[in-house]
């Protein structure tokens, strides 16, 4: 099958659907709340530690707003949030196209949602590493799947789909959307997309250079029961 090629799209994306996902949880309390203000038919999807602290922010105003990504896939989490966005319904609702017949057939056959904005930011493996007598181990499990692909993901499709990777850009996006009616521009999305490349690349860097960097024998050493 050939790369399909997206001829037609909407300079100006109203925001309907939004998956928060983040380790820093800092301007989220801004952030959340002018989303629904904005839009009060939004829905957000969320995940673990984020659903918590945004039904923290919400109270009430959070039912029929906020929901978990377990409950909208019907997958579980696995223990110790090892899966939790990794789903078919999610990427379909990243990846979709607009005016593409085939994917909004995909969305009602499945009962995905489009995604619009992606709120993501990832689990903190350079500060990890810098830590003190920090093991492979703990810097192992630093190490971020979900997240990068999500906003690979959202940033691919920048045609539709918003990726915020960075807390410092929240204030921005919200004028935005206030003085577009509640819309993304192209324009944003694509300066977005830039950022969420570039955020995701410094972060592989920062893996490849620290497995380089590490010897097999601390590998050896830092597992008590190699069979």
């Amino acid at each position: 099958m050939g790369i399909n090629f997206v001829e037609k799209i909407d300079r100006c994306v109203a925001i309907r659907t939004a998956l928060i996902s983040v380790s820093d949880k800092s301007g989220l309390e801004i952030l959340v709340p002018s989303l629904l203000k904005i839009n009060p038919h939004i829905r957000i999807f969320s995940t673990g530690g984020t659903f918590g602290r945004i039904k923290e922010i919400l109270g009430h105003a959070s039912d029929g707003v906020l929901t978990q990504v377990s409950d909208y896939t019907g997958q579980p989490e696995t223990h110790g949030g090892l899966v939790k966005t990794l789903d078919f319904k999610i990427y379909l609702g990243l990846l979709t196209e607009t005016y593409n017949d085939a994917h909004q057939n995909d969305l009602a056959r499945t009962g995905a949602r489009p995604i619009d904005m992606t709120v993501v930011n990832l689990y903190p493996f350079a500060e990890t590493i810098r830590k003190p007598g920090v093991t492979p181990e703990m810097a192992r499990g630093n190490i971020d799947i979900g997240g990068p692909c999500m906003l690979r993901a959202s940033a691919k499709n920048f045609l539709r789909v918003a990726a915020v990777v960075d807390p410092a850009d929240y204030p921005t996006i919200i004028r935005e959307l206030e003085s577009h009616n509640g819309a993304t521009s192209l324009e944003t999305r694509f300066r977005l997309a830039q950022k969420a490349f570039a955020h995701t690349a410094d972060y592989d860097r920062a893996i490849a250079d620290y497995l380089a960097n590490t010897s097999m024998d601390l590998i050896r050493s830092s597992y008590p029961e190699i069979l």
